[in-house]
């Protein structure tokens, strides 16, 4: 049986239908920030086990980006939220 992401916006859809994009628990610098801060965002990166937060793009449906956390060592997906309203949750927090 293939693994399944249940999008959002178009139900349960095959893994292949989607790709991984970047770390969703970093944030962003500001513009003005200076090359050693920008370095450290865009290169290092802790490869850690256990539940951590993605960007994923629906590619091949909806295409909208979407924040899946998952399992990194056993690939068990917790949940998977529409970025814009995960944004919009953690910039109320």
């Amino acid at each position: 049986m293939a693994s399944l992401i249940t999008c959002p916006h178009c139900g349960p859809r095959p893994k292949e239908e989607f790709s991984i994009r970047s770390d969703a628990s970093l944030t962003r610098p500001a513009p003005d920030a200076d090359a050693e801060t920008w370095h450290a965002y865009v290169y290092l990166r802790d490869n850690s086990r256990g539940r951590h937060r993605e960007y994923w793009h629906h590619a091949a449906g909806c295409r909208r980006w979407l924040v899946v956390e998952r399992d990194t060592q056993t690939h068990v997906v917790h949940s998977v939220t529409d970025a814009a309203d995960a944004t919009r949750t953690r910039g109320a927090a």
